[in-house]
């Protein structure tokens, strides 16, 4: 029985020590240490840079209104959009899921708009568990390091890095209306 569990110790823990840190499959960007999503998109030039400025405004409305987001600059004269965006994150078949949220910043210039999310806080909505909004980077840098919190991390980061890309993505359809 002894030579069973050494043999058991020896092959399988190395596999599960290695799945708990395996980050490579969770492309969640850093700059300076926080979560930082930044991408630049280029302008519909058959559109007036006013009408993209409207379109994204709406895009944000729509993507976080329901949710809780808010708009905290939206200022035509210098293109540029601020505020919070907030979206939620299932993790398991229980009901237990995540509220994530997080500093949206959009910017227009001549010929390229970006859109940055930064300060991603989380806040678990479970049974036993703190219902308060923390900064992520302490629990994606224990992760990392082989020291999950929850089973449930590899979903929450693998949502968080997923939705964050989805949301890029319908931010670059909707900017591009006519």
């Amino acid at each position: 029985m002894l030579k069973k569990l050494f043999l058991f110790a020896g092959v399988l823990m190395p596999f599960v020590c290695v799945a708990q840190t395996d980050t490579s499959k969770i492309p969640i960007p850093m700059k300076n240490g926080i979560v930082y999503y930044e991408k630049s998109y280029g302008l519909n030039a058959s559109l007036k840079k006013e009408d993209q400025f409207n379109n994204a405004l709406n895009w944000f409305k729509t993507s976080f209104s329901n949710m809780g987001g808010s708009i905290k600059t939206a200022s035509p004269q210098s293109a540029e959009i601020a505020g919070k965006g907030v979206f939620k994150v299932k993790v398991n078949q229980n009901g237990n899921y995540y509220w994530l949220r997080f500093d949206v910043d959009i910017s227009l210039s001549d010929s390229t708009y970006t859109f940055k999310a930064y300060h991603v806080y989380e806040k678990p909505i479970e049974k036993g568990i703190s219902n308060e909004f923390s900064k992520i980077e302490y629990r994606w840098w224990d992760y990392r390091q082989g020291h999950p919190w929850s089973p449930e991390d590899i979903v929450l980061f693998k949502g968080l890095d997923s939705k964050m890309n989805v949301l890029m993505a319908s931010l670059d359809k909707q900017i591009g209306k006519q």
